[in-house]
This record gives C-alpha cells, sequence and structure tokens, in this order.
C-alpha cells in the first residue's frame, strides 16, 4: 500500500525547515526567505502536525531541533534537489529555456528574414544552439502544437487563441508569370480573362495556396492547375521555366527570381496580403529563449520585410 504524505507537508515548508535548521533561529531564516519570523514559526508547527512527531524543543522563547528534525531536514534536502532537478529535465525536454531553440520557418522566408533572426539570435544568446525548420504553414502550426518546434516564422494564423502572434511585416499577392510572357503588357492583371491559362500551384497547406484558392473564386472560374509543388522556389523554377503562372508573394520573385520572373499587380478586387510574423504557443510566453528571439524579431522589422 503507497504512503499518502500528509497535506501539511509542503516543498515551502521544508525549504523553511532548511532555512531554519542552517540559520539556527526564527529572525535569521525568516530574512533568508524574505517572510516574518512568524510565518517561519507557523510553518514548523505545521510540519511537526503532518509528521505527527515533535521536531523541536522549547526552551523559553527559542526552539531547539531534535534528532527528528535533522533527519527530516536531511530527506527534505534530498527530496527539494530531486525535485528541482525534474523540473529542469522536464522543461528541457518541453523545450523551455533549453541550451537550443528549434525554429520553423515557411520556405520564403529563408532568404531575408531567416538569416537576419539567426544572426540576432546568435548576438544576443551566442551559447543558444538554433535548428531551423522547414515547412508549409499547416506543417508549422501542427509542429508547434506537438513540441517539435518552439516558435515559427509563418502567415499569421488567424483566430488560434492558444497562440502567441507577433506580426512582422505584409506582403502583397501578385500575377507572376515568365519574363516576355503575353501578360508583360498588362499594368495589373484580371484573373477572369486567364481562363485559358496554364497554372502552376503550391500544395493545400501553405498559405498562398489558400489565397490562390480564393482569387480564383472570385474570378468565377477553377484554373487549370497542371502541376502542384511543395516549396516556393520549386514553384518559381516552374514559372520562370513556362510550365505555368501562378499567384506569389513579392518577397521572394524581388530578391532572387527577378531575372527570370516577372511580378504583375491584381486588380484590386483580387488584392491580397498576407501578414508574416512569429507565433509560439501561450503556454511558452515566458520562457527566457522565446523572449529573446521576441526582441530579436521586434528589433529587426526593417530588415525583414
Amino acid at each position: 500500500m503507497q504512503h499518502r504524505v500528509d497535506e501539511e507537508i509542503t516543498f515551502r515548508k521544508l525549504e523553511t525547515l532548511i532555512a531554519f535548521m542552517e540559520t539556527g533561529n526564527l529572525a535569521r531564516a525568516a530574512e533568508r526567505l524574505d517572510v516574518s519570523p512568524v510565518s517561519v514559526h507557523r510553518a514548523l508547527h505545521s510540519l511537526e502536525s503532518g509528521v505527527r512527531c515533535a521536531l523541536f524543543r522549547h526552551e523559553g522563547r527559542n526552539l531547539h531541533p531534535t534528532e527528528a528534525a535533522h533527519a527530516l531536514a536531511d530527506v527534505a534536502r534530498e527530496v527539494l534537489h530531486s525535485m528541482a532537478e525534474g523540473v529542469r529535465a522536464t522543461r528541457e525536454i518541453a523545450g523551455y529555456s533549453a541550451d537550443r531553440i528549434r525554429i520553423g520557418s515557411l520556405y520564403s522566408l529563408t532568404i531575408r528574414t531567416v538569416p537576419t533572426v539567426l544572426i540576432g539570435m546568435k548576438m544576443r544568446k551566442p551559447e543558444l544552439e538554433t535548428e531551423l525548420v522547414l515547412g508549409s504553414n499547416a506543417e508549422l502550426l501542427q509542429k508547434l502544437r506537438n513540441g517539435s518546434i518552439d516558435a515559427a516564422l509563418m502567415a499569421q494564423p488567424e483566430g488560434e487563441t492558444d497562440l502567441v502572434s507577433e506580426p512582422l511585416f505584409e506582403d502583397e499577392i501578385h500575377f507572376a508569370a515568365p519574363v516576355g510572357s503575353r501578360h508583360a503588357k498588362h499594368a495589373c492583371i484580371d484573373l477572369s480573362a486567364c481562363a485559358d491559362e496554364k497554372f502552376v500551384s503550391l500544395k493545400e497547406g501553405f498559405a498562398t495556396y489558400n489565397g490562390f484558392v480564393e482569387a480564383f473564386r472570385i474570378a468565377g472560374f477553377t484554373p487549370n492547375v497542371v502541376m502542384q509543388t511543395g516549396d516556393i522556389f520549386s514553384l518559381m523554377n516552374l514559372v520562370s521555366g513556362g510550365i505555368g503562372c501562378t499567384l506569389l508573394p513579392g518577397r521572394v520573385v524581388r530578391d532572387v527570381f527577378s531575372q527570370t520572373v516577372q511580378l504583375i499587380p491584381l486588380q484590386p478586387k483580387y488584392l491580397m496580403r498576407q501578414t508574416l510574423g512569429l507565433s509560439f504557443l501561450r503556454t511558452r510566453e515566458r520562457d527566457p529563449n522565446l523572449l529573446a528571439l521576441l526582441a530579436v524579431c521586434r528589433t529587426s522589422k526593417a530588415e525583414m520585410s
């Protein structure tokens, strides 16, 4: 049969016992614990009730520990040390203030945003090891919730009350075609006039895919998608190779594919913007590593867009 520890015996009271045993009187123990001597006296008396035996001899206003008190103090030190180690190990497994941080990111943010964040984290916490995990918005959201990553640089999820999200910048969705295509002469694109065009797209789960679907819903037809891919760089290669047109956020093409892929604004009725930012679980909002990451993102916003 498992023995139950009396509810009067708590970690705080065991800490009080150790402080009293090491300092020798109520006043000094109270000073160490930043409480009143009366609180120390009550805690010690409560421990006696919990263990159901005398721990001290009263000589006037002074308390003198018995052998039983010394025995309990020895056990208390072991228990508190084991519990502190257990909490530390638990936090490390959960990623809380560990010696590494796992940051998820969209592929499209690896050109400018991710390097800015990694450099900022290295300057702020040089001892911290950083692991980068790439994926779609849906994949990153799932990884956040199952603990596979600690934070994610992604399109801001809406209505997710279990997340803390810090917006970093906005990006507009454009029509993307090979440089020199028949669409180059247009100042803006009316998607409803593109029913005979071939398109390529990202797979479901990417924030850009959701915008793609919504734009063609507004245009009133289902696009002829000849190929789908799982990352935005492959998608742009398909566009530059003439396989099909697509809809893309401006950030990647401007930085990498401006010589082969042309971005053309959409007509105002198709206008869409993505808000990109940092997200992590609200239960982790006091994690020192995540607070450092949040600080880096806030101070580096101008460099990320």
